[in-house]
């Protein structure tokens, strides 16, 4: 997956924004009313001044006292409304960032799940991170600080300009004379920090690509005493995230100074001006006292507008990454409505044809027929495609031609979930999540209850060692099974499979990674989740599959060799060549 945004470059771009706000929709009513706070906190902020200019020309230089504690009564009951609308401002602004993020994180995540696995093949996992977090957090952003605060600032900027051209027209005019330059280098500000706002992103994206993909594989790099070197790529990616925010500071550092002497100049040319009126009696002080209000209130939301402005275009390219993954079209197709309660488990395989990237065929016209209760072991060197086979019945993946058909169904014509329901897998590597024994086996399924676990983990020969462990099911299972040994953990998935009894069972390399005696052990829990249902073996151990109904060899994606294990030793092909390689080992070993 591409990691640097193609950004179109503008920051109000309609089409982006205008799916932005489609999250929005079911909470229009609070939407509307942060608009109404906006706009009533921007015309508080402006009348301030109005009134102090109005009570200093017209109560204190004409000793009205009554008038003056009028005005002091306005003036704090103004104060006091205008703090109850910011604080309703800042906090329905927040709730509802938080809201939208909440919206569009589980859409997302959803959408993910739904991903054909050849996207996770070529998708870095820390960029999928990135985007479900970071980049997902930024759009609260985009709410809370960015586009109503940048609208509530575009308002005060209005209504400021209309009190200071009403008060005095040609003061007003005194007062914008550094207007332009203040216009310019935020300009130049924006387009600065809006190139590296995508150097950080992509930097981000970078280091958590790595930091995750490096902490999963560690027993790798310590294995090969490989830390020294990949310390060095670390510290190379974390440079650049490094050099990318300085960059940002620079600009934020240069800029601010430059903004503060404009707007102290603007209001140095206006106490100038300003005073010499005063003294010529052309100019009422309270209008000089609320010119230089006007001026600093005027002068801080220019500052800020550009903070907003880079605010809401980092909320637009975070926008167009996360559109992007949203429109992956990289899904498996769901249109099938066949759900069966039961199945037989017959299957066949008819002129199958499959790739994972173009027409690099990984299976070449591949046919054959497994009838219900059989077995059917496949073997073959490594890369021969044994694998792709199961991955193709689950439909993990869609096969490029040809048919799968299973009870005499086309895959194509069945529920997903309900055919994967079917179907139970046990994998070489098993995958354990964080949480308990029991978690583990049931993957949050509320209808298995622990008698069902209990009763699958005796079928398959596992209720003694989950009774050793300490709380039994309930005993807790580190990050990817950490604390369980090989063994311990195939277990596991076979008692995981059993209780949600399929009818079809897939065996992808079970016994290649442990010990004689736990593979004693394993075959008998083999044995039991095969015993009635349609069995699918792929193992490296000959020994493991000569009691299969029948032996497929694939080579290089083909069909080579079919028949049991006697009929296929007396072809003196393949399958008689891999049997003599191993029987050969085991006798000089």
């Amino acid at each position: 997956m591409e990691d640097t945004p193609k950004h179109s470059g503008k920051v109000f771009d309609s089409d982006v924004l205008k799916r932005l706000f489609t999250f929005v929709k079911p909470y229009v009513k609070t939407f509307y009313f942060i608009i109404v706070l906006t706009f009533a906190s921007a015309v508080l902020a402006a009348v301030r001044p109005f009134l102090i200019q109005y009570t200093v020309d017209h109560e204190i230089l004409n000793n009205d006292w009554e008038g003056l504690n009028r005005m002091f009564v306005i003036l704090g009951v103004l104060l006091v409304v205008h703090a109850i609308v910011q604080y309703l401002h800042t906090y329905f602004a927040g709730w509802l960032g938080q809201h939208v993020v909440r919206d569009i994180r589980v859409k997302l995540y959803r959408h993910i799940l739904d991903l054909r696995l050849k996207f996770f093949d070529r998708t870095p996992i820390g960029t999928l991170v990135t985007r479900n977090v970071s980049d997902v957090e930024t759009l609260s952003d985009v709410f809370s600080e960015g586009l109503a605060a940048m609208i509530g600032d575009v308002l005060q900027l209005v209504f400021i300009l209309g009190f200071m051209f009403y008060i005095d027209w040609e003061l007003a005019l005194v007062s914008l004379s550094t207007f332009p330059l203040m216009v310019i280098s935020t300009y130049i500000f924006k387009e600065k920090i809006k190139t590296t706002f995508q150097e950080v992103r992509t930097a981000v994206a970078r280091l958590n690509s790595f930091v995750q993909e490096h902490i999963t594989g560690m027993s790798i790099v310590q294995i090969f005493t490989n830390e020294k070197r990949e310390m060095e790529k670390f510290r190379e990616i974390n440079k650049e995230h490094t050099r990318a925010n300085i960059r940002s500071v620079l600009y934020y550092s240069v800029y601010f100074p430059i903004a503060e002497i404009i707007g102290a100049a603007g209001l140095g040319l206006l106490v100038w001006y300003g005073a010499y009126g005063v003294i010529e009696d052309d100019i009422t002080l309270g209008t000089l006292m609320a010119f230089i209000m006007y001026i600093q209130m005027f002068f801080r939301p220019i500052r800020m507008i550009a903070d907003r402005f880079n605010t809401l275009q980092l909320g637009v390219v975070s926008t167009e990454r996360l559109m992007r993954l949203l429109d992956s079209k990289e899904m498996i197709s769901d249109n099938g409505n066949y759900a069966p309660e039961k199945i037989k488990g017959n299957v066949r395989f008819e002129n199958v044809w499959f790739a994972y990237k173009d027409e690099d065929w990984v299976l070449r016209d591949i046919s054959f027929d497994v009838k219900a209760g059989e077995s059917v072991a496949f073997v073959g060197a490594t890369g021969a495609g044994k694998t792709s086979v199961i991955n193709l019945l689950n439909r993990f993946y869609d096969i490029n031609k040809g048919h799968i058909i299973v009870d005499g169904h086309d895959l194509q014509e069945y529920d997903l979930s309900v055919l994967r329901h079917h179907i139970g897998v046990v994998l070489q590597d098993v995958f354990l999540f964080s949480g308990t024994i029991a978690d583990n086996i049931s993957l949050g399924n509320k209808a298995i209850t622990e008698e069902q676990m209990w009763h699958a983990a005796d079928l398959v020969g596992a209720r003694k060692f989950i009774e050793r462990l300490p709380g039994g099911l309930h005993y807790q299972v580190m990050e990817r099974g950490a604390t369980l040994s090989v063994g311990q953990r195939q277990l596991i998935s076979f008692v995981r499979a059993m209780v949600y009894n399929p009818e079809i069972i897939i065996l992808d390399e079970a016994t290649s990674s442990v010990d004689s005696e736990t593979e004693e052990l394993i075959q008998y829990a083999i044995d039991q989740l095969m015993h009635g249902r349609t069995s699918i073996v792929i193992a490296h151990r000959l020994s493991t599959i000569q009691k299969a109904d029948k032996i497929i060899v694939l080579d290089r994606g083909e069909l080579k060799e079919m028949g049991n294990h006697e009929e296929l030793l007396e072809k003196n092909g393949y399958y008689a060549q891999l049997y003599q390689m191993q029987y050969k080992n085991m006798i000089d070993l």
